[in-house]
């Protein structure tokens, strides 16, 4: 596994690992909190309705106060139950009426219960609904209490829950009580769950927005971190591409001077004592034409070889580091490489004319820039002699005031650029000249057809003033 990726792996599974924890914690946390806020919002709820409906039955007890305290006949009762038949609160809202035994007196929503005896009246679960309300409220009294118990509501024909709140009238022997049903309380209870769930969901969207806007900041400061260090091997690589461009020239020219002051100055040298003694023998033995012959033959063939051994030399010399670059420009030493490459037509072979043309002012060039086109143009013409099979070659060096371009155009049979470039045994020519022109803040283009090829090498050239160019910087 790559460093890279181990030290973003290290960042963001931590980071996951923590969010996750975070999450779970904060979910139990909600959840928990969910729960104590619907038994704290259930025991207030059923609190106040508990008051309520004390204030209910108190209110009751004082509308029928007056008649209780007129009389004790059956009139005054029915009146009295004729009253509280009439009192209302909500839809499902009423008072009823018990004796202490257990029978029935009123019932405004249900008439068809008046006048029966409920004292064994069982609920859907088996309670004995009637004896509980009557244990409460003897156990209340005048004061009454709360009771909760399950009864048919009139509204849905449905048994629910019922929160009732009864009182003993002693002196007639009544049980008086009201109640509400607890269905409205669990529907709000539904409500406040679902609020809690929709506030816990929404704290998982928010934790996983910022999880992933924080992976996507590891990610981005991962891929930052790739890019700054491929930058930075790119440009290692061209720094040591551009020294070893400036190293091959430096040895080249260290070889050619070598060549060119040293063995070839002996050669030249051994050349001239051979002359010098070929022509003291000949003064030597003027009048013996056999010994003349013994003398010219094999120092002749010498001298053949060594004149062949010295203009080898110096071929080697100038292709390693031609002269002319540094003594006349580059626009002589491109013409005289122009002169080198031109091949006459021989043995039905095609020839090959090489021609240069320059525009604008030559201006006098740094060594970088003059062996940079130099090499170029050596390279492009060895391809176009090797491989297109042209017949022409045009060179146009074109110089401004700013910048310096040189254009090869030539009629051969062109090659595919991209097909050359993705196959890596070929191309390291095309790849080089790039190298160089990149290397001096230029740049290398190349059209090719069936028609011919054109290479365009442009640099920028060096304000007035302005230090040497160093490639290697």
């Amino acid at each position: 596994m790559k460093l890279r990726l181990k030290i973003l792996l290290l960042a963001a599974v931590p980071l996951l690992v923590a969010v996750a924890a975070i999450t779970v914690a904060v979910y139990v946390q909600g959840l928990q909190l969910a729960q104590r806020e619907k038994q704290v919002v259930e025991t207030a709820w059923l609190a106040s309705k508990e008051g309520e409906l004390r204030h209910y039955v108190n209110l009751a007890y004082s509308a029928i106060a007056p008649l209780q305290a007129s009389g004790d006949d059956d009139a005054t009762r029915q009146r009295a139950l004729d009253l509280l038949a009439q009192m209302e609160f909500g839809h499902d809202g009423y008072f009823f009426v018990y004796d202490l035994n257990g029978k029935n007196l009123m019932h405004p929503r249900q008439p068809e219960l008046v006048g029966q005896d409920l004292w064994n009246l069982r609920d859907t679960k088996g309670q004995p609904v009637i004896q509980n309300l009557l244990t409460a409220a003897r156990r209340g009294g005048e004061q009454g209490e709360a009771v909760h118990y399950l009864w048919e509501k009139p509204s849905t024909h449905q048994t629910e829950e019922k929160l009732g709140y009864v009182v003993v009238l002693e002196r007639w022997g009544w049980m008086l009580g009201t109640g509400i049903y607890l269905d409205d309380v669990q529907q709000a209870l539904v409500r406040i769950d679902a609020a809690a769930q929709a506030n816990i969901r929404s704290m998982f969207a928010w934790v996983a927005g910022i999880a992933a806007v924080s992976i996507l900041g590891v990610a981005a400061c991962g891929l930052a971190l790739n890019i700054s260090d491929h930058r930075q091997s790119d440009a290692k690589l061209r720094l040591m591409a551009r020294q070893l461009v400036r190293s091959q020239e430096d040895e080249r020219a260290r070889l050619s001077r070598e060549l060119h002051d040293g063995i070839s100055q002996v050669l030249v040298s051994i050349k001239l004592s051979l002359e010098a003694a070929r022509e003291r023998l000949r003064q030597s033995q003027p009048r013996d034409p056999q010994a003349l012959a013994h003398i010219d033959t094999p120092l002749g063939s010498a001298l053949d070889r060594l004149n062949t051994a010295v203009g080898e030399v110096r071929r080697i010399s100038h292709n390693l580091r031609p002269t002319l670059l540094d003594d006349l420009g580059l626009p002589a030493a491109l013409e005289h490489l122009g002169r080198e490459f031109a091949v006459p037509a021989e043995n039905g072979a095609p020839p090959l004319a090489v021609s240069l043309r320059t525009t604008g002012q030559p201006v006098k060039l740094p060594d970088a820039y003059a062996t940079a086109l130099f090499r170029v143009t050596q390279e492009a013409l060895t391809n176009v002699l090797r491989h297109a099979g042209a017949t022409r070659a045009d060179l146009t060096l074109a110089y401004s005031g700013r910048d310096l371009r040189l254009t090869i155009t030539d009629d051969g049979r062109g090659f595919d650029y991209a097909e050359v470039q993705q196959d890596p045994h070929r191309g390291i020519g095309l790849r080089n000249m790039r190298e160089r022109m990149n290397a001096l803040a230029g740049s290398l283009s190349f059209h090719s057809s069936a028609q011919g090829t054109t290479l365009q090498a442009w640099l920028p050239l060096p304000a007035a003033g302005a230090p040497p160019v160093n490639p290697q910087a």
